[in-house]
């Protein structure tokens, strides 16, 4: 399975603005630029996305070890904030809430940590992955 977007920038890296993609089309020609990336302007940034598929990436990886380890999860919330620093990506961290009847803390701790160490966006980032879970 392949995925794909696409980006394309016009200009300066300061004044220049850009326009991004997806391949399903959900995503088509949001802009971004300097101002949304490093200031709080109108738009999107790339770690405003790698935060949404890293958040959704877990939730989905973790309801996959619940389920094999005999659970059913009614709810699982996760927010991603993603660190830049220096240029370069340097945290994400997980912020989990999570509805599963009839499950233990520890259990409920230990699937989490593994959803944390193999969903597939947690293997591909090169930083510090930090994950704070709640059991609701």
């Amino acid at each position: 399975m392949k995925r794909s977007a696409t980006a394309v920038w016009n200009g300066s890296g300061k004044e220049g603005t850009g326009k991004l993609s997806t391949q399903s089309g959900v995503f088509k020609d949001k802009a971004y630029s300097y101002s949304s990336r490093f200031e709080e302007g109108e738009g999107t940034n790339p770690e405003e996305l790698i935060a949404a598929a890293h958040a959704g990436c877990f939730s989905m990886k973790l309801s996959f070890v619940l389920g094999a380890a005999g659970f059913t999860p009614e709810e699982i919330q996760t927010k991603s904030v993603v660190t830049l620093e220096n240029g370069a990506i340097t945290e994400s961290h997980l912020t989990l809430t999570a509805k599963v009847p009839g499950i233990s803390e520890e259990k409920f701790q230990e699937c989490a940590a593994d959803a944390k160490q193999n969903c597939p966006v947690s293997k591909v980032l090169n930083c510090n992955i930090s994950l704070e879970a709640t059991l609701a």
